[in-house]
């Protein structure tokens, strides 16, 4: 009786167990999602926890709580995902498990050299990234930087070239240093625990270790890079032959969620307060930090793919050893969403709005 008795209770525990877990882990809306026939699936596309994909769930949060059914964008067409890395995400837009994703320029320019169908249609923002180091530790200059560790987000990241760029000023090579691929939700606690002695990322990292007392600026993108980008919205080509309408859909909301954005200080702490909580499962007070001290630390306008950004991206990634052969714009840029999405406006949405969850 006593066995039987307990046998119960664990098949309870186990059961319960299970339900949590289905409950909580197994994203339901993708699997309903990928059974229905493909031009009717929504589009699930993928983003990590920085300010340069932050347009992502403010497009999904804002049209789901939009009275007006158009501008229910994310509720139509996409389901937003979140990875913690860029390596994964690529593996998950090659197997078509995500058909849009962001992700930093160089990789997807060298995905596209190596024959992967992507384009890239539109950009996450602009500055928002920034080399750190242990607030009272040795590195006082970037020629300290001898013999040191820093962590980057990928060899494909426009970070890593924005190093090479700062670096470059003081004499300093590749081989003068260590540089080690990290995720980026990992870094500042590296760098806390003396794992690393500087990383380059993009936002809100820098101010999650400014944040935390032990971490130091030494240096914000657009001192050595003007109009510097990192992150870039990138779609699978067959989407794009197929779907056309549903990826300018998809466009155009991000945009306007860059110029809502962009109206003043009580837009961006509206947007730190849900992303952080229902998207980033990070302190709102962190994307409060990084969207507004100052408010120029990132921008979401312009985030229209221009050339010569792209052409200057490229001669970098070939001079730093991560393309082997020039490729030119429109092979791996569709400019004709953006040029579309010149037209949007902000989305007609109080910040006030925000404040309840769903």
């Amino acid at each position: 009786m006593k066995a039987s008795r307990i046998l119960g209770g664990v098949l309870l525990w186990t059961g319960a167990i299970t339900v949590a877990h289905l409950s909580l882990n197994v994203d339901w809306s993708a699997i309903s999602n990928q059974r229905l026939a493909t031009a009717a699936r929504k589009l699930n596309v993928a983003y990590i926890p920085v300010t340069c994909h932050l347009t992502c769930p403010v497009t999904d949060y804002i049209s789901r709580r939009s009275a007006s059914s158009k501008l229910s964008v994310s509720r139509n067409i996409f389901i937003p995902h979140l990875f913690q890395g860029f390596p994964e995400i690529k593996e998950a837009l090659l197997a078509d498990q995500m058909q849009a994703a962001f992700m930093v320029a160089p990789m997807a320019i060298a995905l596209r050299a190596q024959g992967v169908p992507i384009k890239i249609v539109y950009l996450g923002h602009r500055y928002g990234s920034a080399m750190v180091v242990a607030k009272n530790g040795p590195i006082k200059s970037l020629a300290d930087l001898r013999g040191k560790t820093l962590a980057i987000p990928s060899r494909f990241s426009d970070e890593r070239l924005l190093a090479f760029r700062a670096m470059k000023t003081v004499g300093l090579r590749a081989e003068d240093l260590k540089m080690v691929e990290m995720p980026p939700p990992d870094v500042a606690g590296a760098l806390a625990a003396g794992a690393i002695d500087a990383f380059v990322m993009g936002e809100p990292f820098p101010s999650q270790a400014e944040m935390g007392g032990f971490g130091r600026v030494l240096f914000h993108a657009r001192q050595y890079w003007p109009d510097y980008i990192s992150c870039v919205l990138v779609v699978r080509q067959d989407v794009i032959d197929t779907r056309p309408e549903t990826v300018q859909a998809l466009v155009d909301g991000i945009a306007r969620s860059g110029l809502w954005l962009e109206q003043g200080k009580p837009y961006r702490d509206a947007a730190a307060e849900f992303v952080g909580r229902d998207y980033y499962r990070q302190d709102p007070a962190l994307l409060k930090w990084a969207l507004t001290n100052p408010l120029d630390r990132v921008m979401y306008t312009p985030l229209s793919p221009y050339k010569p950004d792209f052409e200057f991206i490229v001669s970098m990634m070939i001079e730093t050893g991560v393309l082997d052969r020039q490729i030119a714009f429109e092979d791996f840029t569709d400019t004709r969403f953006a040029e579309s999405a010149r037209t949007q406006v902000a989305w007609p949405f109080p910040p006030a709005s925000t404040s309840s969850a769903e």
